[in-house]
């Protein structure tokens, strides 16, 4: 997912040489005003992505379509066949990549870096609510690196500071954290194979835990892209339609939530409120509380076919 703070048509300028959406989409500045994007580098890797301000921009990972989630569905059931599931629970090694400018703006400390990896292993350990599942996975830090470089520190050139920077293989996950207009972007685990050098999720400094980013300074940012990185899509994929997120327990939904509207109810034909505490959804992260069973699984399963070792 993906969130942003205040957007000026310089930023979206920014935006346009950092190439973060794919061929054209609409970006929403925070004015109202949409600002056309054409993607460079990132062709393909993400359609658009939600501002840190709350405003609506799209997808915080390339467009997967129904058939190609079926697809995926298939190839992953046949691929746990054939390797098998973790026999027990799976530590993430984790590397931080803190991608400052020159004179240091968002170099974060080491403190917000811990809180960061506690967040994460408070949430997929299933600690906010009774309702929540209590993952497989938890997160180690293995290493924090530092840059000082003010393009990086945009996500300019963002293909090249990550294939530059990027450590271990598919089991490792890589944060970088950079200033831009998103609150965190994210690849598919199926995706690795292909593009093994860009593979991990890019987050805002300012979303970390105490960050500047109001309604997303709880770290639940990374909560969310980590999921895209283990195989979840958004609750909201697919709409009313089909099988939306291919996870049998988090209800149809039609369209994002934005800051905590208990009780939605956007496919109100089908069964089930609107999953709007799950950190697959578009929440403030106060709001936020739980993955569902469903969706352990599928990360469990995705895990399995492509990221194990």
């Amino acid at each position: 997912m993906l969130r942003l703070r205040s957007v000026s048509a310089a930023a979206a300028a920014v935006v346009a040489m950092s190439g973060l959406v794919s061929p054209v989409a609409t970006v929403a500045l925070a004015s109202g005003a949409p600002a056309e994007v054409c993607a460079d580098e990132h062709a393909g890797e993400v359609a658009a992505a939600r501002m840190a301000d709350g405003s609506r921009g799209g997808n915080d990972h390339r467009e997967v379509s129904e058939a190609e989630a079926d697809a995926l569905e298939e190839r992953t059931r046949a691929l746990v066949a054939q390797k098998g599931r973790p026999s027990g629970d799976v530590a993430i090694p984790t590397v931080v990549h803190v991608m400052a400018s020159s004179s240091g703006e968002g170099d974060v400390s080491d403190k917000q870096i811990r809180d960061q990896i506690a967040v994460l292993n408070k949430t997929y350990g299933g600690r906010e609510s009774s309702a929540a599942a209590d993952t497989a996975f938890s997160f180690e830090l293995v290493e924090t690196k530092r840059y000082y470089n003010d393009n990086w520190h945009l996500d300019r050139q963002s293909n090249k500071y990550r294939s530059d920077t990027r450590v271990g293989g598919a089991e490792t996950l890589n944060i970088w954290l950079v200033d831009f207009v998103y609150l965190g972007i994210a690849t598919f685990p199926w995706d690795y194979e292909k593009q093994p050098s860009v593979d991990g999720v890019r987050v805002h400094w300012g979303s970390l835990p105490g960050g500047p980013i109001t309604y997303y300074d709880e770290g639940k940012t990374a909560t969310h892209e980590v999921g895209h990185w283990l195989g979840l899509f958004h609750t909201f994929q697919g709409g009313c339609r089909g099988d939306g997120d291919h996870v049998d327990d988090t209800p149809a939904q039609a369209t994002p939530s934005y800051g905590c509207p208990l009780g939605n109810d956007t496919c109100a034909e089908l069964e089930g409120l609107d999953a709007v505490t799950n950190y697959m959804d578009y929440s403030d992260d106060s709001c936020y509380d739980r993955f569902s069973p469903g969706q352990s699984a599928k990360m469990t399963d995705d895990w399995a076919a492509y990221r194990a070792a």
